[in-house]
C-alpha cells in the first residue's frame, strides 16, 4: 500500500474521541500508507535536523536533562507513561475519580460535548493531565518532597528536575498542543478549574483565583481579552466552557493579560539627556515592586499566582555558547539568535521577579513548538524537559483539527534533490537585497529574480482557482495568500510586483505598474487606487513589540497607513479621531482583521510580511504560503507553515470526522510529508448564527427547570411495585462480554469456553443477594445494617422482577446480575419501581440548581454549519439543529401542528435530565420541549419534553424510566414550574400520528379531570 493513501484521506479519527488509529511512518519520517491502530507513542516524530556542530563533552545530550547527580530525565518517556495514567483515570467511574466536586462538575461538562463548539479531546487532555497531576497524584509542597503515589513521585520529580536544569527559581509545566489545536479554550479551562475550586474550596492551596496571562507580542494579548469573565466574547458565556450556574464564582478571578514585552524596566523618573546632564544624574530603573505594579497592579497583594505563557517557547534563560556553536553562527542567523535569546532573557526575568515579589504557585507554558532555539545554548530543536503532555502536528492532521500541508516534491528542473519552489531561498537568496533599499541599489520590482517570479505565478494560478471556487459556493469570505520575506527591502519589491506601484520619470510625471496579481492589485486599471487594498504589506515583528516602527518601513508602507486611515474616516465619520491613531495601531488593527467582514483588514486577500507573521495571527482562511526567505531549521518551517493550518470549517461529516482541508506551501523547505495531490478545491460549507429572535417572537419563548437531583419519600416497612416495559433488562453479551469463547493453538485440540457452569448457581441465593443489595444501598442509612424485614419484602419484589422483567440472551446467565454494574442497574429499576408504587409517585420532588434555577431559550447564542430547520414564528429561535432526518421531520409536525404553542429544539440549550445508569450518577438531554394547548388554555400549557430514539438500549430505558417515574412528577410536584409530560417517538414514519395521539390523549385527560371537579 502506498504512501498516497494518507494524502486521500489522511484523517483517521474524530477530533471529540480519543485518537486510536495512526498511519506508520517509515524511518524517513513519512507515511509509509499503512493504518496502525491504537494511539501514536510521544516521540517526536516531526523531523528535527540533527544538530552541524557539536559541543565536545559538555554537548551531550544527556545534559539537557540532567541533575546534578547526572541523572537522566527523557520527556517522552515521562510524556507517554502520564498518557497512559490519564487514560486509565478517565475510564474510572466517577466516584473514583478523587477530585474535588467542582473538578468533577467541570469534567462532566467539558467531556459531554454539549457545547456551541465543544472542546477537541486533546483540549481536555491538557486540562487532563494538569488535573490529574495536582489533584490524583498531588503536588509536593515543596521540591524533594515524596508525592503520595510512586509513579507520580517519579513524574514530579522529572518535572522538578527538568526546572531546576533549566529554569531554578520556576516550577514550569508544559503542554504542547499543534497549531490550531486551540491553546486559548486550554487556557480558559484551566482557569476556570483554578478559580472555581479557589471560590468554592478557599482552604486548598493549590488552586488560585490570581493570573498573569503571558503572550509574545500585542496582536496575542489583544486577542486573548476572551479570557476576561466580562469580555462580551468571553468564552466562558459564549464557549459555554462553563455551566452557566458557574459564571458568577468565575467573576472573582483576577486576570492580567500582557505581552512580556511589559517587563522591560523603565527609568524611575523620566529624563531626556538635557535634564540628565543638567541634574548631573544618571537615570535609575524600577525595581522589581514598581514593575510589577505597572505591569501587573490588581494582583498586587495576591500570592501564588498563577502564571500562563501563551508560545512559551519564546521564554527561557539561555546557556554560555561554545566556541564551536559561535563559529557555526553567522550572519542572519547569529542575528536572530542574538534577538531570540534577548527576547527569551526578558521573558523569564520578568516571570522570576513576579516570583520574588508575589509568589508563584505554578507557571503553564502553551506552545505548539516547545523546543529550543538555535543558539540557545541548548541542542537544536530539544523538548522543554517540562513538557507533561503532547499533541503533535501529526496527531492533529490525523484527527482533522488543521489543514495538511501540501508542498512540492518534483518538478521539471533537471539536476538537484530537491524541487526549486521546495528551498526557493537557494536559488534567489544571493539575488536579493541584504541592506534597505537605498543602500542595495535594487529597487525594481520587476527585476526580481525569475525563480521567485516564476514560484508566485505558479501559487498565484492555484489560488484563482480556490478564489473562484469560494465565491462560486458564496461563502461570504475569500481565502488569503500569504507571502513571508527576510527584510524590509524585499518585502516591499514584493509586494509592489504583486499589487501594483507607481513609476516617476525624470520629468515627474507618474503612471501605473500593475500588479502582476489582478485578486491582489491595490489600483484599478486607471491607475486610481482602490478604496479598500487587496494587499497588505506588514512588519509583524515591529508592530508587535509596540514600540514605534522604523523609518525604513514607514516610509515603505506610508501610502497604505494613509489610506486605511481614509477608510477609517468613512466607516467612522470622524476625521480627527482617525488622524491621532497611532500608525502601528493601525497597522495592528488590519492585521489582525483579515479577512473578517464588517472589519478593516476585511477586503485583504494577500499580507506581504517582512518578517515571520506571529504566532497570534489567527485568520484561519489562509490557503498557500509563500516563504522568501532562509529557514534554518524545522522548527521556524513549522512555526511558519502554522499560520495556514487553521481550519475553515468545523462540521463533521457522516463519519464523525472533519473533511480534509489543504494548505499550500512554496519556499519553505518543510520536510513532514510530501505527496502530489490534485485533490478537487472543496469550500468550507457556510455558517449561521442560531439565536432567539428579539422581540418579535418573544412570544414563544420557553423556560425550563435546571434540575440537580430528587428528594424522595419511601416507606420504610410495608413495599410495593409498580413495573413497567422499561423495568425490563435485557441481559446480553453487549452488556456482560462474550458467553462463548474458542481458543486454538499452533497445534493440538481447540477448547470451547462458555458460562454454562453459572446455571448452577440457585435462584434463591441470586434473589437474596439481589435484594440486600437493594435494601442495603436505597433504604439504609451511612453505617447501618441493612433491616432483615425489609429484605424479606425485597425478595418478593426480586423474585417478581425476574420472572417477568429478566430476559437472558446469548446464553447469558441469571447468575450474572450479581456482577456489579449489573446488580446497581437492577438495584435503580427496582427502586423507581417502588417509587411509582408508592402513592403514585407522589412523593418524589425534584431539587432545582439553588444558583440558577431556570433556563430559558433566550440566552442561545452560537455559529454553527450543521444541518439545520429553519423555524418559523412558534420557534423562539431562528434554526432548529437537527442530528437526524427523524429530527427534521419532528421540527415539520410541530412547526405545522394547530395545537403547538410553541417549541424548541434542545441544542446548547442548557436542558438536562440527571438520572442513574449502573450505579453511576449521568446527564440526558433530551431532543425536543414543546408548549401544548391541551384545553387549559394558551395561559396554562402542557409543557412536552419529547425524545426522538430509534433503537432503544438499556440507557435509553433507564432515561425514559426516570423521566416518568422522577423528573416529570418531582417537577409538577413543585406547583410552580408549570405542567409537563413527557413523550417518546421511535418511528419516523409514525411521528405524526403518534403525536396527534399523544394530543388526544391529553386533551381527554384534562376534560375528564374538568368533569370529575
Amino acid at each position: 500500500m502506498s504512501s498516497e493513501a494518507f494524502f486521500d484521506s489522511p484523517i483517521l479519527n474524530s477530533p471529540y474521541r480519543r485518537p486510536d488509529r495512526h498511519w506508520q511512518l517509515g524511518d524517513a519520517g513519512q507515511p509509509t500508507g499503512v493504518v496502525e491502530s491504537g494511539r501514536r507513542r510521544s516521540d517526536l516524530t516531526t523531523p528535527i535536523p540533527k544538530p552541524k556542530a557539536t559541543r565536545g563533552k559538555s554537548a551531550a545530550q544527556a545534559d539537557i536533562f540532567a541533575d546534578a547527580q547526572g541523572d537522566i530525565y527523557d520527556p517522552t518517556e515521562v510524556i507517554n507513561g502520564i498518557r497512559q495514567a490519564v487514560d486509565s483515570w478517565r475510564e474510572l467511574p466517577e466516584s473514583q475519580w478523587q477530585v474535588t466536586p467542582t473538578t468533577a462538575r467541570l469534567l462532566r461538562h467539558w467531556r459531554s460535548g454539549e457545547m456551541p463548539l465543544p472542546p477537541f479531546f486533546c483540549q481536555i487532555e491538557a486540562v487532563e493531565t494538569v488535573i490529574w497531576l495536582t489533584e490524583v497524584a498531588g503536588k509536593p509542597e515543596h521540591k524533594g518532597r515524596k508525592a503520595k503515589l510512586a509513579t507520580a513521585q517519579r513524574y514530579w520529580e522529572h518535572l522538578f528536575a527538568a526546572n531546576e536544569a533549566s529554569n531554578p527559581d520556576l516550577v514550569r509545566m508544559a503542554l504542547k498542543l499543534a497549531t490550531g489545536a486551540g491553546k486559548t479554550t486550554v487556557m480558559a479551562m484551566l482557569i476556570a478549574w483554578h478559580t472555581l475550586n479557589a471560590v468554592r474550596h478557599p482552604s486548598a492551596k493549590r488552586f488560585s483565583k490570581g493570573f498573569l496571562v503571558v503572550a509574545p507580542g500585542i496582536t496575542i494579548k489583544d486577542r486573548l481579552r476572551v479570557l476576561q469573565p466580562n469580555d462580551p466574547e468571553s468564552y466562558y458565556s459564549t464557549r459555554h466552557i462553563v455551566p452557566e450556574d458557574m459564571l458568577r464564582d468565575l467573576g472573582q478571578a483576577k486576570i492580567v493579560i500582557t505581552n512580556y514585552h511589559s517587563f522591560k524596566k523603565k527609568d524611575e523618573v523620566s529624563l531626556n539627556k538635557v535634564q540628565q546632564a543638567a541634574l548631573a544624574t544618571e537615570p535609575k530603573q524600577e525595581s522589581d515592586g514598581s514593575t510589577l505594579r505597572r505591569v501587573a497592579g490588581p494582583l498586587m497583594g495576591m500570592k501564588n499566582i498563577v502564571v500562563l505563557n501563551d508560545e512559551a517557547h519564546h521564554c527561557y534563560r539561555e546557556r554560555p555558547l561554545s566556541p564551536e556553536e559561535e563559529k557555526a553562527l553567522k550572519g542572519d542567523e547569529k542575528a536572530e539568535a542574538k534577538e531570540a535569546n534577548e527576547a527569551a532573557r526578558l521573558w523569564i526575568s520578568g516571570l522570576e521577579a513576579v516570583k520574588r515579589t508575589l509568589g508563584l504557585n505554578m507557571v503553564y507554558d502553551l506552545s505548539a513548538t516547545p523546543f529550543f532555539l538555535r543558539g540557545s545554548g541548548y541542542r537544536e530543536g530539544s523538548l522543554f524537559g517540562w513538557v507533561m503532555s503532547d499533541f503533535s502536528l501529526m496527531d492533529a492532521i490525523e484527527c482533522g483539527i488543521v489543514k495538511l500541508p501540501r508542498v512540492p516534491i518534483m518538478d521539471n528542473v533537471e539536476g538537484g534533490n530537491t524541487p526549486m519552489f521546495r528551498n526557493l531561498w537557494e536559488h534567489v537568496g544571493t539575488k536579493l537585497p541584504k541592506k534597505g533599499r537605498a543602500k542595495s541599489g535594487f529597487d525594481d520590482p520587476q527585476k526580481l529574480p525569475n525563480e521567485l517570479l516564476s514560484a508566485i505565478d505558479a501559487l498565484y494560478g492555484h489560488y484563482e482557482k480556490t478564489f473562484d471556487t469560494w465565491k462560486e459556493h458564496g461563502l461570504g469570505v475569500e481565502p488569503v495568500f500569504i507571502v513571508v520575506c527576510n527584510n524590509t527591502a524585499t518585502s516591499k519589491l514584493v509586494h509592489d510586483y504583486i499589487a501594483g506601484y507607481e513609476i516617476e520619470d525624470k520629468d515627474g510625471n507618474k503612471r501605473l505598474m500593475a500588479g502582476a496579481c489582478k485578486l491582489f492589485r491595490n489600483f484599478d486599471p486607471d491607475g486610481v487606487a482602490l478604496p479598500k487594498m487587496r494587499t497588505l504589506l506588514i512588519d509583524s515583528q515591529q508592530i508587535e513589540s509596540g514600540e514605534a516602527i522604523s523609518a525604513e518601513f514607514k516610509a515603505a508602507a506610508e501610502p497604505e497607513i494613509a489610506r486605511f486611515k481614509d477608510e477609517l474616516v468613512q466607516r467612522t465619520g470622524d476625521r480627527a479621531a482617525a488622524e491621532k491613531i497611532d500608525d502601528t495601531a493601525i497597522l495592528r488593527e488590519v492585521m489582525n482583521t483579515v479577512g473578517r467582514p464588517g472589519q478593516l483588514g476585511e477586503a485583504i486577500r494577500c499580507v506581504v510580511s517582512v518578517s515571520m507573521l506571529t504566532e497570534g495571527w489567527d485568520a484561519n482562511t489562509v490557503t498557500h504560503v509563500l516563504g522568501v526567505r532562509a529557514f534554518g531549521t524545522q522548527l521556524l518551517c513549522e512555526q511558519v507553515i502554522g499560520r495556514a493550518l487553521r481550519r475553515v470549517s468545523y462540521r463533521l461529516n457522516d463519519e464523525d470526522r472533519f473533511d480534509v482541508e489543504y494548505a499550500d506551501i512554496f519556499g519553505i523547505p518543510f520536510d513532514f510529508t510530501a505527496q502530489p495531490q490534485n485533490a478537487t478545491i472543496k469550500p468550507p460549507p457556510p455558517m449561521v448564527r442560531v439565536e432567539a429572535i428579539s422581540p418579535e417572537r418573544d412570544d414563544a419563548e420557553i423556560r425550563f427547570p435546571r434540575v440537580e437531583g430528587y428528594r424522595t419519600e419511601l416507606p420504610r416497612d410495608t413495599l410495593r411495585a409498580e413495573f413497567t416495559a422499561d423495568s425490563t433488562l435485557e441481559l446480553t453479551p453487549d452488556l456482560v462480554g462474550a458467553t462463548e469463547t474458542v481458543n486454538s493453538g499452533i497445534i493440538g485440540e481447540m477448547a470451547d469456553f462458555n458460562l454454562d457452569h453459572l446455571s448452577e448457581k440457585r435462584r434463591t441465593e441470586i434473589v437474596f443477594k439481589l435484594a440486600n443489595r437493594i435494601v442495603q444501598r436505597h433504604f439504609t442509612g451511612d453505617g447501618e445494617i441493612a433491616n432483615p424485614a425489609l429484605v424479606m419484602e425485597m425478595r418478593k419484589i426480586v423474585r417478581r422482577w425476574m420472572s417477568e422483567h429478566l430476559i437472558c440472551k446469548g446464553n447469558t446467565q441469571p447468575a450474572q446480575l450479581l456482577y456489579y454494574d449489573i446488580a446497581d442497574r437492577v438495584a435503580d429499576r427496582v427502586k423507581r419501581a417502588i417509587t411509582r408504587g408508592a402513592e403514585g409517585g407522589n412523593r418524589v420532588i425534584a431539587m432545582l440548581d439553588p444558583y440558577n434555577r431556570e433556563g430559558s431559550t433566550r440566552h442561545v447564542g452560537f455559529n454553527t454549519s450543521q444541518d439545520r430547520y429553519e423555524t418559523g414564528p412558534k420557534c423562539h429561535i431562528n434554526y432548529a439543529i437537527a442530528d437526524s432526518d427523524w429530527e427534521l421531520e419532528f421540527c415539520r409536525v410541530a412547526d405545522a401542528h394547530s395545537r403547538v404553542l410553541s417549541w424548541v429544539k434542545n441544542h446548547n440549550l442548557g436542558f438536562e435530565v440527571p438520572y442513574r445508569a449502573g450505579g453511576e450518577a449521568r446527564r440526558y438531554r433530551p431532543d425536543f420541549i414543546l408548549q401544548i394547548d391541551d384545553g387549559s388554555g394558551a395561559d396554562d400549557p402542557l409543557n412536552l419534553v419529547v425524545e426522538i430514539k430509534g433503537f432503544r438500549n438499556e440507557d435509553a430505558k433507564d432515561k425514559a424510566d426516570t423521566m416518568a417515574t422522577y423528573w416529570v412528577p418531582g417537577v409538577n410536584n413543585l406547583g410552580t414550574m408549570g405542567r409537563w409530560a413527557f413523550a417518546e417517538f421511535t418511528d419516523k414514519w409514525t411521528i405524526e400520528t403518534e403525536f396527534e395521539g399523544v394530543i388526544t390523549e391529553w386533551i381527554s385527560k384534562v376534560a375528564t379531570e374538568e368533569g370529575a371537579a
